[in-house]
C-alpha cells in the first residue's frame, strides 16, 4: 500500500509467460477503481558498441505492433536469482553471436509503469567480438532475428528522428551518446 492506493482485491486472469491480474484499488477520493496489471519477469538489454563505433541491433518481429523493429538485444532473466549481468551477456550471445569484454550498467527503467511492473536493466557492452561458434541453433522468434550493424551516430539520429521507436533502444542510444 502506498498512501491511499491500497489494493482491496486482486484476481489473476491469466498466468503464463506473463501474468495478468485485475486489482481493485482504493483511490484518494475514497472510491475504488479497477487496474489491470501485467506482472512481468525482470529483463536486461545490451547496447554493444564496437571499436569502430557501430552498434549491434537486432531486427525482430513484434506481434503486438504487427511489424519488425530494430532493437538492442534483450531478454528476461531465465531463472530465479540469475544475475542481471550474466543474463545480459547470455542474451547478447544468443541473439547476435557476439560477446563483449566489458559490461557497464547504464540504468534500470520501468517500461510502462501504467500497466506493467516490467523493469529492464540496460548495459553498455564494449570490446565486442564475434563468437567462434553459435551459442545454439535458433528456434522460434530467434530463428527470425537479423543482426544489423549501424554507426552509433546514425543510430542516435534515427532514435532522435523517430525511426527507432523501441523504448529501451532509444534510452540506451541517448545515454551512450551523452557519454561520448
Amino acid at each position: 500500500m502506498v498512501g491511499w492506493y491500497e489494493t482491496l482485491d486482486s484476481t489473476v486472469i491469466h498466468d503464463g509467460w506473463s501474468r495478468l491480474r485485475v486489482d481493485t484499488v482504493r483511490m484518494p477520493d475514497g472510491g475504488s477503481a479497477r487496474r489491470e496489471v501485467v506482472d512481468h519477469l525482470d529483463a536486461v538489454a545490451v547496447i554493444a558498441v564496437t571499436d569502430d563505433e557501430e552498434v549491434l541491433l537486432v531486427k525482430q518481429y513484434r506481434h503486438a505492433i504487427g511489424r519488425y523493429l530494430l532493437e538492442i538485444p534483450a531478454g528476461v532473466l531465465d531463472v530465479d536469482g540469475e544475475p542481471a549481468e550474466q543474463a545480459a551477456r547470455r542474451e547478447l550471445r544468443e541473439e547476435t553471436q557476439h560477446d563483449v569484454q566489458r559490461l557497464t550498467r547504464l540504468t534500470t527503467v520501468h517500461t510502462s509503469a501504467g500497466w506493467t511492473n516490467e523493469q529492464v536493466t540496460v548495459y553498455l557492452g564494449e570490446g565486442v567480438s564475434l563468437l567462434d561458434q553459435p551459442v545454439h541453433d535458433p528456434e522460434g522468434e530467434e530463428a527470425d532475428l537479423e543482426v544489423v550493424r549501424l554507426p552509433l551516430a546514425d543510430a542516435v539520429d534515427a532514435a532522435r528522428g523517430g525511426q527507432l521507436t523501441d523504448a529501451k533502444t532509444v534510452i540506451a542510444l541517448l545515454l551512450v551518446a551523452d557519454r561520448r
